[in-house]
Formats: C-alpha cells, structure tokens, sequence
C-alpha cells in the first residue's frame, strides 16, 4: 500500500487508497465514499463531509475531526486494532458505535442525535457539551465518563454500567427518565 506523509489536501473530493501519515484534509467532501481498507494515522479532518462513508477495515489512530459532518457512520466495521479519535464541533448523528472498545474517547460540542452506543466500552469517555438527544446506550460502559456537561440523553442506570460516572445537577433527568418518574 503506497504511503502518502505530512501533506494537506484541500477541498478534495476523492482520494486514493493509501496509508496517510501526518495529514491535514480540510474542507474535503467524502461522503458516500468507500474508503474501505486506508490508513489513517495521526491525521486531522477539518471542516470535512465524511457522511456516510464506508469504513470497513479502515485504521483510524490518534485522528482528530473538527467540525466535520459524519452523519450515519457504522464506526464499528473499522479495524480496531489502535482505534483512536476525537471529535469537535461535529456532527455524528445517526452514527453507530456498537460494541466498540473506545475508552476515553473525547467528544466535545458535537451532535450525537440518534448515535448508537450499544455494548460499547465508554470508560473514561467525556461528552463535553453534546447533544445525545435519542442516542442509545443500552449495556454500554460509562464508569468514569464525563457527562456533566451532555445534554438531552436517556441513559438507564440498570441497563448500563455508570459507576463513578460524572453528572450534573442540572442533567440528572436523563438517568431518571427511564423511571417515568415527575419531578417538580
């Protein structure tokens, strides 16, 4: 596989299969595209529409995504050896995380709207001011994870592994609501 390091593409629509290192892809439109098979490693998607792309075997280590549109991706079929990634200011609706092993994950001013953390391993993960407004955690690990600033989500404290999770005052609904419980 042809290595491509420390280059930035800009406002690319496709690129080839490889292994990219140290790269910058910047306001680049790849949604609806496969990219089965790349490597991605220490790079940083800026500004970018990866919206449903494929990913099955796809490497992502240590890769940041700022402001980038990733609607409706199965991030699970991705190769988990070194899986890595944060995300800011993104847009990850319908995407799904099922099953995967991604402690300590940062997400931060994102929209996860409808995201699927089934049997997923979020130890130590922080969702810094995002939005989980139907997401589903249903048998996912969120023991340490930092939710105190996370908005709308449902998270069921029988179903799903919370201990010493961190909540707010202020968001402490959404692990009540699976109880139907009112309170004034």
């Amino acid at each position: 596989m042809k290595e491509i390091q420390g280059q930035q593409f800009d406002k690319a629509l496709a690129i080839e299969e490889a292994e990219y290192e140290n790269c910058i892809f910047n306001q680049c439109n790849f949604s609806n595209l496969d990219l089965s098979g790349y490597k991605f490693i220490d790079c940083e998607f800026r500004f970018c529409n990866l919206s449903l792309c494929k990913l099955l075997k796809s490497t992502l280590q240590d890769i940041a995504f700022n402001d980038c549109k990733l609607l409706g991706i199965k991030f699970e079929t991705c190769n988990p050896f070194s899986l890595s990634f944060s995300f800011e200011g993104c847009q990850l609706n319908h995407s799904s995380f099922y099953q995967m092993k991604i402690q300590k994950t940062k997400f931060s001013n994102s929209a996860l709207i409808e995201a699927d953390f089934t049997e997923a391993d979020l130890s130590a993960a922080i969702f810094n001011d995002c939005d989980l407004s139907g997401a589903i955690f249903d048998r996912t690990n969120l023991e340490n994870a930092d939710l105190r600033t996370a908005l709308n989500f449902s998270i069921h404290p029988l179903n799903n592994q919370i201990k010493k999770a961190r909540f707010s005052s202020n968001n402490l609904m959404g692990l009540l609501y699976p109880f139907n419980i009112n309170i004034d």
